[in-house]
């Protein structure tokens, strides 16, 4: 090598870790260790090692769908930040269990923002055999959970067709907790006398859902498993299930029917006789329902958003009505989400009216009607000549916030069936998704 010649040694990088410990909600997999237990092994694997652990990160949610995990979101972010370039798991199946997480990670590997990734038994790094091998076991994990979703449901079908429910069961019964009784549903001796009554009373007295509520909170004090009492539309929701007189349909919408083995709460007669009597209510406008319910999810775990009212006497006498809004909590019991005025909800809604997406065909439709009604109010009850009015000259946003404020329950869902965005309610917000 001649005078004045220099050579460049290149260092290899050095790997920061992050140690990721992620317990499975499979059943089947309960068994493997525990996070602590894992956090324990790998730390004593990386001293062995001589690896540098920067952070410590543990997560229970499931990796089966993609980007549904906030603590592996963060992962990713940091080490593009260069917060770390190295994961330190348990296993490869602790990354991903889904082709979306998988992908991300090879990226990361393929940008060289991510060098390394140690399992207790393998390393991954980016070199194409290696990452093979791990886009293999993640498929692996993919096939194992495909297969068990396919296992589930042939299985629930099959006990549908023996005749056990395979879902928590409605009130007025209990999941049976013997272990060779699976599936197999018992009558709550605490509650199927009262839902009994129930029916009854609407069947044979004429009874309304609002005067029932009254009598399960006042007279009654009836609680569900819960120790809440049963709100309004809960009463509706019993009323309509065919569950009490022996039938079900699974899934919901399906239009697949069952005979249960379960012991019937009430007769089929008792229970066509409630119908006529809803059908009754609601052409009455007695039946109560709530114009938003079917309109937002819960922003903070997913679940539907239901609605209670509360009566409240005032001094001089008369009686105000108020409407709220809240998580029904079905994904989550115990969801922090809080209630929102009806009328809070509204403007909230009305606010977001400039930003939502409509299907403004279907809008100009019903603005279209509402025009022609109010032409022949005006010349046929009135007596008056009105200017033509065209469609074009309406505001579609600005008449979707007046439905919002002034119109009908009627009203409110019709212009609802013309929403193409989705919305969330959370902590007395909502927002579009």
């Amino acid at each position: 090598m001649g005078a004045g010649a220099s050579t460049q040694v290149q260092l290899p990088i050095k790997v920061k870790y992050c140690l990721y410990a992620r317990k499975s909600t499979e059943s089947e997999e309960q068994q493997i260790l525990s996070i602590d237990s894992q956090i324990k092994e790998m730390i004593e694997m990386a001293e062995r090692d001589h690896l540098e652990i920067v952070e410590i990160k543990k997560e229970s949610h499931s990796a089966k769908e993609a980007g549904q995990r906030p603590v592996f979101n963060e992962i990713v972010e940091e080490i593009k930040s260069g917060k770390f370039n190295g994961i330190i798991t348990w296993a490869a199946d602790r990354i991903s269990r889904n082709a979306g997480d998988l992908g991300r990670i090879v990226d990361l590997m393929d940008a060289g923002k991510l060098i390394e990734i140690r399992t207790f038994g393998q390393k991954f790094t980016n070199n194409p055999n290696e990452k093979f091998l791990l886009m293999i076991l993640g498929s692996q994990a993919k096939l194992e959970n495909d297969n068990k979703v396919v296992n589930i449901k042939r299985g629930l079908r099959a006990r549908c067709e023996m005749g056990l429910w395979p879902c928590t069961a409605p009130t007025g019964y209990l999941n049976s907790t013997t272990k060779d009784k699976s599936c197999v549903v018992e009558v709550d001796p605490h509650r199927a006398s009262v839902v009994k009554k129930m029916f009854e009373k609407v069947a044979y007295e004429g009874m309304s859902g609002r005067r029932l509520h009254a009598w399960l909170k006042d007279e009654v004090k009836f609680r569900v498993r819960s120790g809440k009492p049963l709100t309004i539309s809960n009463i509706y929701i019993t009323l309509r299930n065919t569950f009490y007189y022996g039938h079900f349909e699974y899934p919901r919408g399906s239009g697949n029917w069952y005979v249960g083995k379960h012991e019937p709460l009430i007769t089929k007669e008792v229970f066509d006789l409630v119908q006529e009597k809803l059908v009754t209510y609601a052409a009455r406008g007695e039946a109560k329902e709530f114009a938003f319910t079917k309109l937002m999810t819960c922003g903070l775990c997913g679940s539907g958003i239901t609605a209670d009212e509360k009566f409240k006497k005032l001094k001089d006498g008369t009686t105000q009505r108020y409407v709220y809004y809240g998580c029904c909590k079905f994904q989550d019991k115990n969801c922090k989400s809080g209630y929102m005025r009806e009328e809070d909800l509204i403007e909230a809604l009305a606010t977001l009216m400039d930003e939502v997406e409509l299907d403004e065909i279907g809008m100009k439709e019903k603005i279209k009607a509402e025009i022609e009604r109010h032409k022949k109010f005006n010349q046929g009850i009135l007596g008056m000549k009105q200017e033509k009015i065209k469609v074009a000259d309406v505001d579609v946003r600005n008449y979707a916030k007046y439905i919002l404020r002034e119109g009908s329950i009627f009203e409110k869902r019709e212009f609802l069936s013309c929403l193409r965005s989705k919305l969330t309610m959370a902590a007395e917000e909502v927002k579009i998704v």
